[in-house]
């Protein structure tokens, strides 16, 4: 039997193959990557850091706590004061999504029931970010991301 011996074409093919595996996962990635990112927070964020500190103090001013919790398929948003009692907002927004991605993104038509924010939605077990927006009865903005994990 002949002894088998590396050429130097084999090793061309070994180094193309191997580095052609890292290029191939490295663009499969970062496409993923950038097909489910969500977007940008602020279009510019320079402009949004300006008011930022007079935003924050407004918020914090109005003294509200907000919890979410989610089951048998109703979406629970609480919004309290600093005594614990319910707030009704004048406008509530929100949007429902998973963190990573955009794929499974709802927005819910929530109601108030004398307590808290109400609204049906079916969701899967995991990390959810809560991504609400509301306007006080004074016309005073609030924003807050609220994290909802679900068994």
């Amino acid at each position: 039997m002949a002894e088998r011996q590396i050429t130097g074409k084999h090793v061309l093919i070994g180094f193309v193959s191997a580095f052609g595996v890292i290029i191939g996962v490295n663009v499969l990635l970062a496409v993923s990557a950038v097909r489910t990112f969500p977007g940008l927070e602020v279009k510019n964020s320079y402009v949004a850091s300006q008011t930022f500190d007079d935003r924050k103090a407004a918020q914090e001013a109005l003294g509200w706590t907000v919890s979410a919790h989610h089951h048998a398929g109703i979406l629970t948003l609480s919004i309290t004061d600093d005594a614990g009692e319910p707030v009704r907002v004048a406008k509530l927004d929100a949007t429902v999504g998973r963190a990573t991605s955009i794929a499974q993104d709802v927005t819910p038509e929530f109601r108030f029931d004398g307590s808290a924010y109400i609204a049906p939605v079916e969701l899967g077990g995991g990390n959810w970010n809560i991504r609400m927006e509301a306007i006080a009865g004074d016309g005073t903005p609030f924003q807050q991301r609220v994290v909802l994990i679900k068994d």
